[in-house]
């Protein structure tokens, strides 16, 4: 299998500079990580890792012409991704106030497998861009199947590695006392991305229903 280094090489920058640039998967896994260890960080790494595969193979069928987009459903689907993210900010900033409150026997509820995944797949557009981002190094080999398969190990590999060094370093960088400041700063910007993909999303459906 003869592999073209440099469209690899360019693959791999744009890969990683998309997944570590601030967003609600990185901001859920560094919540996760700050609330519950490395251990939750993990298990919500492997969730978003899920979600991605599930995409990735959709953005295929996309690519391939064998699965269609009504622009109605995927909006409704872009709404329900919106709020599903708005109500993970909401938990993640709670959690930081019962831990001010000193309730540290509660069992943190940031992140987790589940919550990665939905999280992850919530947001649907990401088929499209899948879809869009593929075809631009799809010419990393002769054969457009083992090209694919290969995109997606690399992703899947960048993916964990970019987000569990992200939550690496900010759980690093920040003093124990800060935590529960950088939770609610988690959940905060969690909750702004919501209300912006709600907003966007309204006006697009309503763009649509009254077309």
């Amino acid at each position: 299998m003869d592999i073209n280094f440099s469209i690899l090489a360019l693959y791999m920058v744009a890969v990683v500079t998309m997944i570590a640039v601030p967003g609600p998967v990185a901001v859920l896994v560094t919540g996760a990580g700050l609330a519950g260890g490395p251990t939750k960080a993990l298990r919500t790494i492997f969730g978003t890792n899920a979600a991605s595969l599930v995409l990735i193979l959709l953005s295929a069928l996309v690519v391939r012409g064998l699965f269609a987009i009504n622009e109605t459903a995927f909006n409704v689907l872009k709404l329900a991704g919106a709020c599903y993210i708005a109500y993970i900010g909401w938990d993640i900033f709670r959690e930081a106030g019962a831990s001010d409150q000193g309730q540290a026997n509660i069992q943190p509820r940031v992140g987790g497998f589940s919550k990665g995944f939905v999280m992850a797949i919530s947001n649907p557009k990401d088929i499209i861009f899948f879809a869009s981002f593929f075809p631009q190094f799809i010419g990393i080999t002769s054969d457009t199947n083992t090209s694919i398969a290969l995109l997606t190990v690399v992703w899947i590999i960048l993916d964990f590695a970019t987000l569990m060094l992200v939550y690496r370093l900010v759980s690093k960088l920040l003093k124990p006392t800060v935590d529960r400041t950088m939770l609610r700063v988690s959940g905060v910007l969690l909750l702004m991305i919501a209300v912006g993909g709600i907003a966007m999303t309204a006006v697009e459906l309503w763009r649509v229903v009254s077309a």
